[in-house]
Formats: C-alpha cells, sequence, structure tokens
C-alpha cells in the first residue's frame, strides 16, 4: 500500500467508527445489520482494510444512511 493508500483508509475507518458510535451501535450489531465479519468491521475502522465499493454499500445500508453521508466529512490530506 501506498502512504495515500495508508492515510484514506484511515480517514474512512474513523468516519465508520464516529457514524457508528454517534448511533451507539455496537460493532457486532453493525457486523449483523450489514452482513460483513465482526473481525473485517474492527480493521476496518482501524484503517487495516481496503473496502471494495459492495462493502462500502453495505456498511451505509448497515447505519441507514447514503453513500454521500458516509463519505461526508472525510478529510483526505
Amino acid at each position: 500500500m501506498k502512504i495515500s493508500d495508508i492515510n484514506v483508509n484511515y480517514e474512512f475507518g474513523k468516519r465508520i467508527r464516529y457514524l457508528r458510535k454517534k448511533e451507539n451501535i455496537s460493532i457486532e450489531e453493525l457486523s449483523f445489520r450489514s452482513n460483513i465479519n465482526r473481525n473485517y468491521l474492527g480493521d476496518l475502522e482501524r484503517g487495516k482494510r481496503n473496502p471494495t465499493l459492495i462493502v462500502i454499500e453495505k456498511i451505509a445500508i448497515g447505519l441507514n444512511i447514503t453513500l454521500e453521508e458516509l463519505f461526508a466529512g472525510i478529510g483526505i490530506k
């Protein structure tokens, strides 16, 4: 992975965690709602994974938000 990839993954993971905690949803609950493995979600939140578009869509569905809302506020440097 390039440095820029790591930054994007980290910022996206922070956004997922922020939205999940804002709605008071456990990682287990989001895993169930989005049909994504709990450990994989944890890795995403820590910026250790590079999700596919399908996974990103599942997360948005699990959080009951639009893709636009999921990406809003992500500060990529």
